[in-house]
């Protein structure tokens, strides 16, 4: 076990992986500092849910380290890494709440799973957790009784009942109105600074992601392609990132899939012969 660093909770270092002979991430190195939030961004299919599965364990890198203060997550046993992801909270896509249960009992799930707490200081742990994300009155309703906006918040609420160090988001703004979307992100910087966690969000909202993010990485083609703070991404040359940020739709990333050129398809080229000749 490496000297855990006082200003990362998390250091990545020459990580590779894949899925089978696609490399997702390769050879990447960075760091996420203690007590700020840090944004994961880039085009879909980056590996950025990707790097939140490997720092959970879920996934082992193929090479490199993923030191969590300073213990490899990759060769935890089975004993260790449980104990690492009972002080991580995990806000899912879309929330992921267990439909059979009301909102009391979805936030009350890690409390009872974890500890052996006596259900009146559960009780309290979960009112309190609800009030902080503004929903102690909805404590008897079920999910499917709930908007969109407000089942995210349960799930807030679920991800630091066990006031874990680290909180990981992914997508926590997909499919909310503006008024959610807003509620959602304001959330996430009061609790990181009240609580005194560490966020890493997972996010395509570039206005809000940027507003409430302290460090952004944009991922691409399994490089890092910008790291930095939102203002210096935001200004960064690089042609993918000034793509990505000012959402063109042409650049390094093309709007045509690759294909025969329009002379080919359309003009006196091969394709063209051939397709006439097919059509005889």
């Amino acid at each position: 076990m490496t000297a855990p660093n006082p200003e990362s909770l998390i250091d990545i270092r020459g990580l590779t992986f894949g899925y089978g002979e696609r490399v997702v991430l390769d050879d990447i190195s960075l760091t996420v500092p203690r007590g700020k939030v840090t944004a994961l961004m880039g085009a879909s299919g980056g590996g950025k849910t990707t790097v939140l599965r490997l720092i959970g364990g879920q996934y082992r890198a193929q090479r490199g380290e993923l030191l969590l203060n300073g213990a490899d997550v990759g060769k935890m046993d089975r004993a260790a890494l449980y104990a690492a992801r009972r002080r991580m909270g995990m806000l899912f896509q879309f929330g992921a709440l267990f439909t059979d249960s009301n909102v009391f009992d979805n936030v009350a799930f890690p409390l009872r799973e974890h500890t052996d707490l006596p259900e009146v200081l559960i009780r309290d742990i979960v009112l309190m957790k609800l009030n902080a994300v503004g929903l102690r009155g909805a404590r008897d309703l079920m999910p499917a009784e709930v908007s969109g906006g407000m089942a995210r918040r349960v799930a807030l609420a679920r991800a630091i009942a066990l006031d874990p160090e680290l909180v990981m988001y992914d997508e926590p703004f997909a499919g909310l109105d503006p008024i959610s979307l807003g509620t959602a992100a304001r959330l996430i910087r009061q609790l990181n600074d009240t609580m005194g966690l560490t966020s890493i969000v997972v996010s395509h909202d570039l206005d809000e992601t940027f507003r409430i993010a302290d460090q952004v990485i944009i991922l691409a083609n399994g490089k890092i392609a910008a790291q930095g703070t939102p203002d210096e991404v935001r200004h960064s040359q690089d042609p993918l990132v000034h793509q990505f940020v000012n959402a063109l739709p042409d650049g390094p990333v093309h709007f045509h899939y690759p294909g025969p050129s329009i002379a080919q398809d359309f003009g006196d080229g091969p394709a063209a012969a051939s397709r006439r000749g097919a059509g005889r």
